[in-house]
């Protein structure tokens, strides 16, 4: 498998936090608000707060977005390109299970 990254920016690392670990504390803690805010609106009644946190909501998943983008810019975040024998195996077993359902 090939992995996609940019090089990596080497952080100094010592008992402060630098601004890589910075970056990962904030991803991490947009994720969490995220899956929170989804929850939320999953189970909101009220149409007009139903919008105000979706619009919220869809702010947190852009800022999670913007950090990934400049974590991986930095070299700090990578990705592992999928063989595409593997990624047919998995099409085909979902398409599948899809059509089980049909």
């Amino acid at each position: 498998m090939k992995i996609i990254k940019n090089e990596c920016e080497q952080m100094p690392k010592d008992e402060c936090m630098n601004d890589e670990d910075i970056l990962n504390d904030i991803m991490l803690s947009e994720k969490n608000i995220s899956n929170s805010y989804s929850v939320a609106i999953n189970e909101m009644s009220n149409k007009y707060l139903y919008k105000e946190v979706m619009s919220i909501f869809e702010d947190t998943k852009d800022m999670a977005r913007d950090i990934y983008n400049l974590m991986f810019s930095k070299g700090w975040y990578s990705i592992t390109q999928e063989d595409e024998k593997n990624i047919e195996k998995s099409y085909t077993k979902y398409s599948n299970k899809l059509s089980e359902l049909s």
